[in-house]
């Protein structure tokens, strides 16, 4: 049972730190620079990590600058406030996703660039095969712990959530962060800190500090909320893995003219 749970918890916090790293902090916003063979490594590790649910480090970008420059109006790529639960909300997003990844729609060019890109390793993720093979490990590994770890059966409703899991993070991330909690900050808009000590999500969960301030490195602005991955990227930058940015960066993201001021990416 212990390895199970260790195993399920692994995965969960390994491709949940990939997503908020590389793919949200890294990809999105650029918050710090790392060299092209760390940029590599972190693109490998967040393959491995999310597996049969890979999400492409260019289309989760450009998705993500449009959440912000659209926060919770009718172009949100996913917004609660718009769709009838969490379902159509992360269907919505599925097919804008797949759209954006395979070139079908037209991107605007201030969200279309200043992203990681590895054509190999997304053709490899995208691909069938990998996504059923990572399925495939899971449930084998969950069979043998069935028949020689003597687990309870009652694990295997856990399996789903490694075949999904980086868009279970999402689910949770863009429901939860846009619904429940309470504001630091009037972003007019409906994101919401869902969590004080955010370390079920690594911080994700911090929606409203976020968009307020889209470029802080550390999603926590209050004493008491703490962002389990903002030390995770100090030690690396200690170590001289990534740089972090001195100065505020990013691009402008104009609002819609019937919101509010511009965030940054």
């Amino acid at each position: 049972m212990y390895v199970v749970l260790a195993a399920f918890f692994g995965h969960w916090y390994l491709s949940l730190f990939c997503q908020t790293f590389f793919l949200h902090r890294y990809s999105a916003h650029k918050m710090f620079t790392m060299n092209k063979f760390w940029e590599k490594f972190f693109y490998a590790l967040t393959y491995i990590s999310q597996g049969s649910s890979y999400l492409s480090p260019r289309a989760y970008a450009i998705l993500h600058r449009m959440h912000h420059a659209f926060s919770d109006t009718e172009k949100d790529p996913h917004s609660p406030h718009h769709t009838e639960n969490v379902f159509t909300m992360m269907w919505k997003t599925k097919d804008l996703y797949n759209a954006v990844l395979n070139r079908k729609v037209k991107v605007e060019a201030r969200f279309e660039r200043d992203y990681p890109y590895w054509e190999k390793l997304e053709k490899l993720g995208d691909s069938w095969i990998s996504r059923l093979g990572w399925g495939i490990l899971y449930s084998l590994f969950y069979i043998f712990a069935f028949i020689y770890l003597d687990m309870h059966w009652a694990f295997f409703l856990l399996l789903p959530i490694h075949y999904l899991m980086g868009p279970v993070h999402g689910a949770i991330v863009n429901w939860s962060g846009h619904k429940y909690g309470y504001q630091n900050f009037d972003n007019k808009d409906e994101s919401k800190n869902s969590l004080v000590f955010d370390l079920l999500m690594m911080g994700e969960l911090f929606q409203n500090n976020h968009h307020k301030l889209p470029n802080r490195v550390n999603f926590g602005t209050k004493w008491f909320e703490f962002d389990p991955t903002y030390p995770v990227i100090k030690f690396l930058s200690w170590t001289k893995i990534i740089k972090m940015k001195e100065s505020k960066v990013g691009v402008e993201v104009p609002k819609p003219k019937e919101a509010s001021p511009t965030h940054l990416f």
